[in-house]
């Protein structure tokens, strides 16, 4: 059996350095009741985003109401399909939840749906990483019992 290449923006391990503690677990967001399926839909490996009942709007960050028709919103699941809109790669971090990722890609990007969301690019060297690459929902990481983030990979 072959053993999987690691690629810079791919989470993994750094050998233990003797006297430093271990790192610490990647925050979790904290899910409100307007959050709370999206954070669980994440963790379960599902992207979703909000869809008004009225005008057909779609968003996220998740509104007891749509945000421009006030009208009453549902959730439906998205495509996972995205557009780099802005990005940056973070290459010094010092806190302990991130250290084994550098560097890695911060992302923003927007939905096939519409909505633009903030992320992590994962799967290619941050350095292929552009504005406009078509990107998918690729990976999901529970981050608590009660959430998991949604991580994007180039296209294809």
């Amino acid at each position: 059996m072959t053993e999987p290449t690691v690629r810079p923006g791919d989470m993994h391990p750094l050998p233990e350095v003797p006297g430093e503690r271990p790192p610490k677990p990647r925050p979790a967001p904290l899910p409100d009741p307007e959050s709370a399926e999206y954070w669980a839909a994440a963790r379960d490996g599902r992207l979703l985003v909000q869809r008004c009942e009225a005008c057909g709007h779609h968003q996220l960050y998740p509104r007891a109401v749509c945000v421009v028709c006030h009208g009453p919103v549902s959730w439906i699941e998205a495509s996972g399909r995205a557009t780099v809109y802005s990005f940056t790669v973070i290459r010094q971090n010092h806190s302990r939840p991130f250290r084994d990722w550098m560097p890695y890609v911060v992302a923003l990007v927007d939905l096939e749906e519409g909505p633009r969301i903030m992320t992590n690019i994962v799967g290619c060297d941050p350095e292929d990483v552009r504005v406009d690459m078509p990107v998918r929902a690729a990976r999901f990481d529970r981050v608590s019992d009660e959430a998991g983030l949604v991580l994007f990979a180039p296209e294809g």
